[in-house]
């Protein structure tokens, strides 16, 4: 009896990746790429929502830590290469910022989940945020009509939280997202 075939994929390097056109969205894991589907109008809403409060906060407060949202590449790890599109993040230390991504773990981390992947939120990327320095990750589920929060701090949190819920950002003494409010604007 033959052996199995086995599938090789070939993994890409940082020089590769960075050849690969703009428009085409895609994420690197362990050096292995994997596209990204377009987001839904309800994905962008909430995107939008989320990062005006994040926005607002930071610029009300006079903070030093910077807003990002998708597509702006995070690097996680040169060797083997994994590279996110996370869709809304807060980056606190200057220095992992360059002129083209995030250079390391970013301090905050929202992701809307996709109807056709939810597992590449709650399982891949909770595994990669957690174990790359994220200190807290957000998995916004507008299909479950739930936000499961996951803290790292010394060891993992996680708490589920339903729509209507007013919830605190760990990362912050005093910022607390009002989920009830996004979900009127929004009419979800």
């Amino acid at each position: 009896m033959a052996p199995a075939l086995q599938l090789q994929t070939e993994t890409i390097t940082l020089e590769q990746y960075e050849t690969i056109p703009e428009e085409k969205r895609i994420e690197v894991f362990d050096g292995i790429t994997y596209d990204m589907a377009s987001p839904s109008q309800l994905h962008q809403a909430i995107s939008m929502e989320l990062s005006n409060i994040f926005y607002n906060y930071i610029k009300s407060n006079n903070g030093t830590c910077k807003l990002f949202t998708a597509p702006f590449d995070v690097k996680l790890s040169d060797k083997p290469l994994t590279i996110v599109q996370p869709d809304i993040m807060v980056i606190c230390d200057p220095k992992k910022l360059d002129e083209k991504r995030c250079n390391g773990a970013p301090d905050f981390i929202i992701e809307i989940v996709s109807p056709s992947n939810p597992e590449d939120d709650y399982i891949r990327k909770l595994y990669y945020y957690k174990n790359h320095g994220v200190r807290e990750y957000w998995i916004v589920d507008p299909q479950r009509k739930i936000v499961t929060v996951n803290y790292f701090d010394g060891h993992m949190v996680s708490v589920q939280y339903p729509f209507y819920s007013v919830i605190k950002v760990n990362i912050y003494d005093n910022l607390f997202v009002d989920f009830s409010e996004i979900t009127k604007l929004l009419n979800i």
